[in-house]
């Protein structure tokens, strides 16, 4: 792969990289014929972004070897290496007149060249790893709810709320009117909380087009990279949605650019035993308008390796998609792991974000646990 940028598109390609920042800690590269693709994906797999960059956002493009039927070569790296080639975004359109990044599948480097005024030129090599593909799909098009607005209009209204809010509530009312509101939890005091609140009027949005009284609980801190990025390019934002636990989507599209944001939303107690919940399965089921509460119906993380596809012939979907078999315990134990099997980590238990990707609730563990060893050779003293 070899991509020739132009000075004033390196500064948008470092803005997507520190959008993508807030995301993982690992960015996706693949070269594809309709441009070449960022991605991250954080680890719960509650956030997915990806961004497209067209052909014509370069000044010269190569996704591939010499050989047409060669198969694109897909890679990882870490982020903060990559980041640290955009470490800063005001200087770059200054000094930078184009930037050259080459990947080198032989020698497992991805190079990236800056090549500055008066003859100067920085060369980077970071290391990489070979990595499966990783893909969300996804169809805005079933969503119930759609709202579109200008990128400023909505990084205004955030702006009044705290950076270290976790998540924001996105509710239309039965009148049109649209508010973001700091979620609150509900063991929480209302003598020691403190509620934020902003309406925004319907003439502020370019379009809505949602079901009365809606409303989503997601992320803020995926969402204020995207949003960044949006201002910034000025472009506006398109929002979809359907109930309540089921994804968000968040679009940005141009001529040269493609930018999709995945978010797992909060999801609704009293709705929750409405909708049937699914099982994990082992193949990707196609969409309808009827969606199930599982979130592989709408959303499935596609990782399929580049040997698999070559030697084993059709591809079959990964592990997490299937649902493991529990071994033989006692009922009393399934019923603990149940229990505890009920939050992402990094969020409180009774938060049910669930996996984005895999339709089910994440565990701190995996399936399979490790038997323990024999001790060799025990403590010498007994008590400390």
């Amino acid at each position: 792969m070899k991509c020739m940028i132009g000075g004033g598109n390196v500064k948008v390609l470092g803005r997507a990289v520190y959008s993508l920042s807030r995301i993982g800690d690992e960015l996706y590269l693949e070269p594809t014929e309709d441009g070449l693709s960022l991605r991250a994906i954080n680890s719960s797999r509650s956030a997915f972004a990806s961004f497209l960059f067209a052909p014509l956002f370069f000044q010269r493009y190569e996704a591939g070897g010499p050989l047409p039927s060669a198969e694109l070569f897909r890679c990882k790296v870490h982020m903060k290496s990559f980041l640290g080639v955009f470490r800063s975004l005001p200087s770059l359109e200054k000094t930078v007149e184009k930037c050259l990044i080459l990947l080198k599948p032989q020698l497992s480097r991805l190079v990236v060249q800056l090549h500055c005024k008066y003859g100067v030129t920085k060369t980077h090599n970071l290391t990489f790893q070979e990595c499966e593909r990783l893909q969300a799909v996804f169809d805005t098009q079933q969503c119930a709810s759609r709202l579109r607005a200008p990128a400023q209009v909505l990084a205004e209204a955030v702006v009044h709320f705290p950076l270290t809010l976790a998540e924001v509530t996105l509710r239309v009312d039965p009148g049109g009117k649209i508010s973001l509101r700091n979620y609150v939890e509900d063991e929480a005091e209302p003598s020691k909380t403190m509620v934020t609140e902003l309406w925004l009027a319907k003439e502020e949005f370019e379009a809505v087009a949602a079901a009365p009284d809606s409303r989503i609980t997601f992320c803020l801190r995926e969402f204020r990279g995207l949003l960044s990025f949006a201002e910034a390019s000025n472009l506006p934002l398109s929002i979809y949605y359907d109930a309540p636990g089921r994804p968000v989507v968040f679009t940005l599209e141009d001529t040269v650019l493609e930018v999709n944001l995945v978010l797992a939303t909060l999801a609704d107690p009293e709705s929750g035993s409405q909708h049937p919940t699914g099982n994990g399965a082992s193949h990707v089921p196609a969409p309808s308008d009827d969606f199930a509460d599982d979130l592989e119906s709408y959303m499935i993380a596609m990782e399929t390796s580049a040997y698999e596809e070559s030697s084993r012939g059709p591809p079959t979907p990964p592990g997490p998609l299937r649902t493991p078999q529990p071994p033989t315990s006692d009922p009393d134990d399934e019923e603990e792991e149940e229990e505890e099997g009920g939050a992402v980590p990094g969020t409180p238990p009774h938060k049910k974000f669930r996996s984005l990707f895999f339709g089910s609730v994440l565990t701190p563990g995996g399936p399979n646990v490790a038997p323990a060893q024999e001790v060799l050779a025990e403590d010498s003293d007994g008590e400390y």
